[in-house]
């Protein structure tokens, strides 16, 4: 097996081997090799004590806000490496930190602490790959397992249940069944994990290529996290436009929705307001009045809960209220969405829409068609500079001022009227046309 390891790490274990200690590059920097990936960061573990790891790096900036947990930060060419001691530890009073770590001389007590066998995989130069929990095995495999006894390491850290999740829906590797039986026996300890972690791993999650299926089979541990979404088990829409039930319609929108992290948030929220808005016409098909509204809240309050930072929170729940807007796709009526929403937004809200319109029973309807035609006006009045806002005209407030028009609520009005000329196609957007209907107007 050829493991091609960055200068940097080759030096940081090569000094280590020097000063008579060991050091292995390990955990997912060597799964992500073995998958012929790049990896995101790298981390090495050695028989060497955190003070004694700063003697050898003294030349180097470090870094020891983990020196408590035997963990020293490294940086080199302004790139950071972690370099952490041999260590077991003792139990998880919370579920999540050791309550004790000791220093151990022995690689396999670390590396038996870890999550999962993929992850339990070490490599250096001198000694090759040190693999004793068959992890190499289990990559070739496409295989998360656990190490040893998996109640035992989820009741350590139960983040390491969504982290296992996340790694499903990220790498396209299945969980092992009695990994998945544990988890699902020890999802309520998730209730102990601080939510941004919690928000972290969800993330990583739902935009994994293979979310879809992940989700699909997980659906009770992500309904320890965030309950709202049971309602939809099941929930037949009684309606023909729609051929799924809401939450294997959400499932395959989501499949179909690019990998975005607001706009697959988007997509797993846009119809859980559906189970409390259902109502009956007198032929017995089913209608969801309001059930944007309903939805939006339903977003508003996961998001909260789990400590989305404001910028996700407001995007998303904006999506999710108007994601069953019917929308004109006339070139006019979209420059106005385009300036009341903005060109970010609406593309975001159109994607939005052909997902949705893609899980139901009429993949081609006329609502599917005019998203695409509305998300084509966008690109091509992108690319033609074409006014859309009052920001875009080629004129300023100062310029009407100039007119003689008084500072205030007029000028304001006066730009408007101009906007609107312009959109309309009555007004070329050059200063001296718009100059002249100013006067008009004035």
């Amino acid at each position: 097996m050829d493991i091609q390891l960055p200068s940097e790490v080759r030096l940081i274990i090569e000094r280590l081997n020097k000063n008579g200690f060991e050091g292995y590059a390990v955990g997912g920097c060597i799964r992500d090799l073995i998958l012929n990936k790049t990896p995101y960061d790298w981390d090495i573990t050695t028989s060497a004590k955190p003070n004694e790891i700063l003697d050898i790096f003294s030349d180097f900036k470090t870094a020891d806000t983990g020196i408590k947990h035997g963990t020293v930060t490294v940086i080199m060419n302004h790139k950071p490496f972690e370099i952490t001691t041999y260590r077991t530890e003792g139990s998880y009073s919370d579920n999540r930190h050791p309550d004790k770590v000791e220093f151990s001389t022995s690689i396999e007590d670390d590396l038996s602490r870890r999550d999962f066998t993929m992850n339990a995989v070490a490599y250096n130069e001198y000694s090759g790959i040190y693999d004793p929990f068959g992890g190499i095995n289990d990559i070739n495999n496409k295989v998360i397992k656990s190490i040893g006894n998996p109640d035992v390491r989820f009741n350590e850290d139960a983040l390491r249940i969504l982290r296992g999740l996340r790694f499903s829906a990220v790498l396209g590797f299945g969980i092992e069944e009695n990994t998945v039986k544990s988890m699902l026996k020890n999802k309520a300890l998730l209730n102990n994990i601080s939510k941004e972690r919690i928000s972290s791993e969800f993330n990583k999650l739902i935009t994994g290529d293979n979310a879809y299926n992940v989700i699909k089979n997980s659906r009770d541990i992500i309904a320890q996290f965030i309950p709202e979404i049971i309602p939809s088990f099941e929930f037949d829409q009684h309606n023909p436009h729609h051929c799924f039930d809401v939450w294997e319609h959400s499932l395959i929108a989501l499949k179909n929705t690019e990998n975005d992290k607001n706009l697959r948030l988007t997509i797993f929220f846009h119809d859980l307001g559906k189970p409390e808005c259902l109502k009956f016409d007198e032929q017995g098909i089913g209608h969801f009045k309001k059930h944007n509204i309903k939805s939006a809240e339903i977003t508003r309050t996961v998001l909260k809960r789990l400590k989305y930072d404001s910028k996700t929170l407001k995007e998303v729940t904006w999506l999710v209220l108007h994601h069953d807007d019917k929308l004109k796709c006339d070139r006019q009526s979209v420059k106005h969405y385009i300036g009341e929403y903005g060109r970010e937004a609406m593309i975001k809200l159109m994607k939005i829409q052909l997902a949705d319109n893609l899980a139901k029973a009429e993949k081609n309807s006329l609502r599917f068609r005019t998203a695409k035609e509305i998300l084509r006006q966008i690109y091509d009045i992108t690319e033609n500079n074409e006014c859309c806002s009052v920001s875009e005209l080629k004129i300023s407030g100062d310029d009407i001022i100039s007119l003689g028009v008084p500072s205030g609520k007029r000028v304001g009005e006066i730009l408007k009227s101009l906007l609107e000329l312009v959109i309309c196609g009555e007004c070329e957007n050059s200063k001296d046309k718009l100059i002249k209907k100013a006067e008009e107007i004035k």
